[in-house]
């Protein structure tokens, strides 16, 4: 049992962002109380890249090493559980589990990423994270000069393979059905030998995640080392928006300012309020967001 249950802060969701906070309030001597469900949505990837002294590292291993600093500030305490439902407004918030506990906390950070909804592909599950990709800056290099796809179409896929043409000349983009381009945009990824195939998608093959070929409809194929996407995604906790937290029309937890979202007392970090998926942006959320819950204690009690 815990030395108490009622702390400065609760923090849900213990990964890159709710860690890089936990460190932050415990550093300025705030009881915090860190719950995490054990399940980031990197889980998959087989390395972390573009973050400075960690590249290359697995996730896990830098989950792991910063678990170990954060519980060295003695006001930090990290239960490994599900949160079910949150109460109360802010100054007082009650937040409890399914193994039935209770905490209490007067502000709340919201660290817990997003859920990504995977097409209906076969293979695309296999592949996510090691070989589907979602973000240039975090694999192009590991990528750079080989076989490239993207899965996308009308502005997005133009825009996409404008980014990746810096990593590889080899880049094909499938449309997935009938082309959305414009005509411009059509002849411009033509001006660069950008292939565009029309043809839907059927599956992809791959050896243990590590992308070989793509399989249409028609039963062709066509060859690609890594496939480039963006995703649609719902919230991975649903609770900020069940207390009032309002959405973004692209579905992202709305900011107010200083990470606070539309309820007083109630802050975010990381993926599931911001369009930059990257470790180090969520590192750096969660340590703003922490700054600015200790300001707001600060002046509450002064």
């Amino acid at each position: 049992m815990y030395k108490n249950t009622k702390f400065d802060a609760i923090i849900i969701g213990g990964s890159y962002a709710g860690l890089s906070a936990a460190m932050t309030l415990g550093r300025s001597l705030r009881n915090v109380l860190v719950i995490d469900s054990g399940k980031p949505c990197n889980a998959q990837t087989p390395h972390t890249h573009n973050l400075i002294t960690l590249d290359g590292e697995t996730p896990a291993s830098i989950i792991d090493k910063a678990k170990q600093q954060v519980l060295k500030y003695e006001t930090i305490q990290f239960f490994n559980g599900h949160v079910t439902e949150v109460k109360g407004s802010n100054k007082l918030f009650q937040v409890y589990t399914t193994s039935g506990q209770k905490y209490e906390c007067s502000k709340l950070l919201f660290a817990t990423g997003i859920n990504d909804i995977s097409p209906e592909i076969p293979g695309y599950t296999e592949c996510w994270g090691i070989s589907v990709l979602h973000c240039p800056y975090c694999h192009g290099y590991e990528v750079r000069n080989s076989d490239i796809g993207i899965l996308g179409n009308g502005e997005f896929g133009f825009e996409l393979c404008k980014m990746l043409f810096n990593w590889s000349k080899k880049i094909t983009l499938y449309t997935n059905g009938k082309s959305e381009l414009s005509k411009a945009q059509h002849s411009k990824l033509e001006s660069h030998n950008i292939e565009i195939i029309e043809k839907e998608v059927q599956s992809l093959r791959h050896v243990n995640g590590q992308l070989e070929e793509l399989v249409f409809i028609d039963q062709s194929t066509h060859k690609s080392n890594a496939l480039f996407v963006r995703t649609n995604f719902i919230q991975h906790c649903d609770i900020p928006e069940k207390l009032g937290c309002k959405l973004t029309e692209s579905g992202y937890i709305f900011i107010v300012d200083s990470q606070r979202t539309s309820v007083e007392g109630i802050y975010v970090a990381g993926d599931n309020s911001s369009i930059y998926r990257a470790v180090g942006s969520a590192m750096a959320d969660g340590t703003k967001a922490a700054a600015y819950i200790n300001k707001a204690l600060n002046e509450e009690s002064f």
